[in-house]
């Protein structure tokens, strides 16, 4: 059943207003690929442009897109989350991994903002780093786990 659309096939919002509040919690994953010409750039474990540090922008990105999910996502709730965190790692085969975790405690989970957090802070990435290769690779998003709701998550 798809949840955004009424008995006529209309979209509607979901009414939360019957579900319980409960704490949820979500963690996507977006994962970039840097060339090795870009990695050049990686200084201390951290990698700048003349734009600045490309890491610490991208969390700062990730966490501000994450607070506006529902004036970004049709129909999705706008929320007031408890906590955003988002992490970044260089991994191995030039892979950037990149980790946002929301929570909050309500009647709606955070699915939705953990997703757009890891997403912009990969646009981030590619936005400040185009300058030195357009061979960045945006590679994917996805949920990895949730908690809370009707049924919890967990990718394997």
């Amino acid at each position: 059943m798809i949840t955004h659309l009424d008995d006529s096939g209309n979209p509607n919002m979901v009414d939360v207003s019957a579900k319980q509040v409960t704490h949820r919690t979500a963690v996507a994953q977006s994962m970039v690929i840097l060339p090795d010409e870009v990695l050049t750039h990686l200084e201390n474990g951290e990698l700048q442009t003349k734009k600045g540090a490309v890491f610490q922008t991208a969390i700062i990105a990730g966490i501000m897109a994450a607070k506006k999910t529902g004036e970004l996502i049709p129909l999705c709730h706008p929320l007031g989350m408890d906590n955003c965190k988002v992490a970044i790692q260089l991994s191995t085969n030039n892979e950037v991994i990149i980790e946002c975790t929301a929570s909050i405690t309500a009647k709606t989970g955070v699915e939705m903002e953990a997703l757009v957090g890891a997403s912009m802070a990969a646009l981030t990435i590619y936005d400040m780093c185009k300058a030195l290769s357009h061979d960045i690779v945006i590679k994917e998003t996805k949920l990895m786990a949730k908690t809370g709701g009707k049924r919890d998550f967990k990718r394997t």
